[in-house]
């Protein structure tokens, strides 16, 4: 019995839904969670064997995929491009992650949804394009909205408040995260443009190049050393860190499967509207408590990216023929 449309639609919500509920839970539990060992406590800290983790998983996923339901052709693609690619996309997900030892994770998932700010600058500084003025207008928004969330409130100069500026580490770890996203989609356009570049080859190259990367770092810094005795210390991790990286990837096969059945606009309907739920939900469940003007600033930031995802990328009309001989007449 084969699903008509509205039976894939509702099981690629469904399926978006659960898998990064799930993977949002499971991404504030392992990196803001504690640890008992004995008599101490600790925090997971290795970073970059998360990534290493998860990176392995969706490469793993892109071959299986690429060899029955993906099968695109030959990948054309030069390799200095999935190398400079896999290099910042693999920054910002280290940092992305590495911000939640002093961040929430509210903050991070609304700092994360302003990506397409760096992305329309340097589209327009690299790339040369250019956007609707309504996209302007909604990026706007989403700034607006993410300023009202980050601005923390002057409680006097107090030891305590000295050491919190506006832009903590965290912050800056996620400034990092989103400038590395904008230069990923730079190159991405440009391997688009050049190369026709399928979503399963960019996928899959690019987590191979992210593996060498991450097991080149894991060994020089030690951290691969590190990883192994937090494991001994804590087992119960490593099923926390398959069942994260599972999600990652279960969640990337229905965003493929919306985008290819409904196209990007509903797909980036329900991604927005779960990433409002997720931060709900760890509001809800971790107890990250919320101000009215963060709440405020939420809902610009995801009605932002609502209204670009509906409107802002609009081509403009083309001219009609009455409007060609309005333009030649004196």
């Amino acid at each position: 019995m084969e699903l008509g449309a509205r039976g894939k639609f509702i099981l690629c919500a469904v399926g978006i839904f659960v898998c990064y509920f799930y993977y949002g839970v499971l991404q504030e539990k392992i990196t803001r969670g504690k640890y008992v060992y004995g008599d101490t406590e600790e925090r997971f800290t290795c970073i970059q064997a998360l990534v290493f983790f998860q990176c392995v998983v969706n490469y793993l996923y892109a071959l299986v995929m690429s060899k029955t339901v993906l099968q695109q052709g030959e990948d054309t693609t030069r390799s200095s491009y999935y190398a400079i690619c896999s290099f910042t996309y693999l920054l910002a997900m280290v940092s992305s992650n590495k911000a939640l030892a002093w961040v929430n994770y509210p903050t991070q998932v609304v700092g994360k949804s302003c990506k397409p700010i760096p992305v329309m600058i340097l589209g327009v500084l690299v790339g040369r394009k250019s956007y609707p003025l309504l996209k302007y207008l909604f990026i706007l928004m989403i700034v607006v909205g993410v300023a009202l969330f980050m601005y923390k409130d002057k409680t006097g100069t107090t030891a305590s408040s000295v050491g919190e500026s506006v832009l903590g580490a965290g912050e800056l770890l996620l400034l990092l995260s989103l400038t590395c996203d904008g230069l990923t989609g730079a190159v991405q356009e440009r391997m688009k443009t050049e190369h026709k570049t399928k979503s399963g080859h960019m996928m899959m190259s690019m987590n191979k190049w992210s593996i060498m990367y991450l097991g080149v770092a894991l060994t020089f810094t030690g951290e691969g050393l590190e990883f192994i005795s937090f494991v001994q210390r804590h087992p119960a991790v490593i099923w926390q860190l398959a069942t994260f990286s599972v999600a990652s990837a279960l969640g990337q096969f229905f965003i493929f499967m919306c985008v290819s059945e409904f196209g990007p606009l509903p797909c980036s309907i329900i991604t927005t509207t779960r990433k409002f739920f997720t931060v709900l939900a760890s509001v809800i469940i971790f107890g990250n408590s919320l101000i009215a003007r963060q709440w405020l600033g939420t809902a610009f930031v995801f009605v932002g990216i609502f209204l670009d995802g509906m409107y802002g990328k609009q081509k403009p009309k083309p001219k009609t023929t009455s409007d060609t001989r309005n333009i030649k007449s004196p």
